[in-house]
């Protein structure tokens, strides 16, 4: 099977199970961001230090797999795995989880400190701009709300890593 079948030679795509919209469509923004996401997140944990899981990485990338899945299918009860309220949950664990071992913030910080950490700065930005892509989506045609509470909790997840990396390699916040 070649990489290529030229069906959307014509600005259109398919979705997952069935239909075609435009290529810009609110629907092929919101899980192309969800994928630029995941690239973005992939990128973050081939760096050094990996202080974290590897696991705990993978983990939210299948995740924001299966977001992807919901947002590109007309329709997701169909689908055999979708987000629900348990995944946010367990990214809250974590977030607390981590968070425990930081200094307590009290003015906001500047993205960057160790190449990793500045990665998953990029990592949260890119999140952000996917939840903004959910949420238009959702205001035309509704999604699963758990989607939106996903990607708004993965961002403070991706925030508090980033700060746990910095502390880890030596290198304070820079507040603004």
């Amino acid at each position: 099977m070649k990489i290529y079948t030229k069906t959307g030679d014509s600005g259109e795509t398919g979705l997952f199970g069935g239909g075609r919209v435009p290529k810009d469509h609110l629907r092929v923004r919101a899980y192309g961001e969800v994928d630029e996401l995941n690239a973005a997140l992939g990128f973050a944990a081939t760096l050094e230090p990996v202080p974290f899981e590897s696991s705990l990485l993978q983990a939210i990338q299948r995740d924001l797999f299966t977001m992807g899945a919901e947002l590109a299918s007309k329709d997701p009860g169909k689908l055999r795995e979708v987000l629900d309220a348990a995944d946010v949950d367990a990214l809250e664990k974590v977030i607390d989880r981590y968070e425990a071992g930081l200094t307590p913030l009290k003015n906001f910080i500047l993205p960057g400190g160790s190449p990793k950490a500045a990665a998953l700065h990029v990592a949260r930005t890119v999140c952000r701009r996917a939840e903004r892509a959910v949420v238009s989506l959702n205001r035309e045609q509704p999604t699963n709300q758990t989607v939106i509470h996903y990607l708004n909790r993965l961002s403070d997840l991706l925030f508090v890593l980033a700060r746990a990396v910095n502390a880890q390699t030596g290198h304070a916040d820079v507040t603004w």
